[in-house]
């Protein structure tokens, strides 16, 4: 497959898809590794250290232009093959086959998506437009992160959007995680079994975690 063709056969998109899918999947463990240091409970010194590592370092503050073309990518490469799928679609089956075809979130990947979009737009304006503006985009002082999270989290329908976002995440990765291993040609029943158990549990771990961090800091189980 020609390089060109990464972008613009079918086969190409679905690889794309895949590989910055699992590029996304790795960011999260990070990003879930270092939020989870708020519930070290000791005033946000442990979480406050890894951020400004991140952000005032040079190697994760290029790895963030890579994360954000990743994002894009994704996300473009998302809707072109959503509307190519629907544009196949234009007569439906005469019966409907509902999940014994495949099952809804398989088929709704692009609402997910869509909505994991509307999601992301709004946490990147909450922590990361104001933190980088703040450094005026180079290297440089951070805001407190931490104490911006707490900020934030005391606005209930904030929390409320927080945790249908995350909500959307795990079902967009149920799919989107074996899917992308199946894409890149794991074809082993047994292999495809172990990529679907991990799909299931990241899924379900990630997510969840995400999602107690802004219910953890509204309930004050956290100060």
């Amino acid at each position: 497959m020609k390089w060109s063709e990464m972008f613009t056969s079918s086969i190409g998109k679905k690889w794309v898809m895949a590989l910055t899918g699992i590029f996304l999947i790795l960011f999260l463990i990070i990003h879930v590794s270092l939020n989870a240091c708020i519930w070290a409970n000791d005033g946000g010194a442990m979480f406050n250290q890894g951020a400004h590592f991140m952000g005032s370092t040079v190697v994760p503050r290029i790895l963030e232009i890579g994360l954000f073309l990743g994002f894009f990518i994704h996300i473009i490469q998302g809707l072109v093959l959503e509307f190519q799928n629907r544009s196949k679609r234009k007569k439906g089956y005469a019966v409907a086959m509902g999940n014994k075809g495949s099952k809804w979130y398989s088929r709704s990947m692009g609402l997910l998506g869509t909505l994991i979009l509307f999601f992301l737009v709004i946490h990147i304006s909450h922590f990361w437009f104001p933190n980088r503006s703040h450094q005026g985009f180079l290297l440089g002082e951070e805001i407190n992160l931490y104490e911006r999270m707490k900020e934030v989290f005391q606005t209930e329908w904030v929390v409320i959007v927080y945790v249908l976002g995350c909500i959307s995440l795990a079902w967009h990765l149920v799919h989107g995680f074996e899917s992308a291993f199946r894409t890149l040609g794991v074809s082993n029943k047994k292999y495809l079994a172990m990529f679907k158990a991990l799909g299931i549990g990241f899924s379900v771990i990630v997510p969840l975690a995400f999602a107690l961090m802004p219910v953890s800091f509204y309930l004050g189980w956290i100060k």
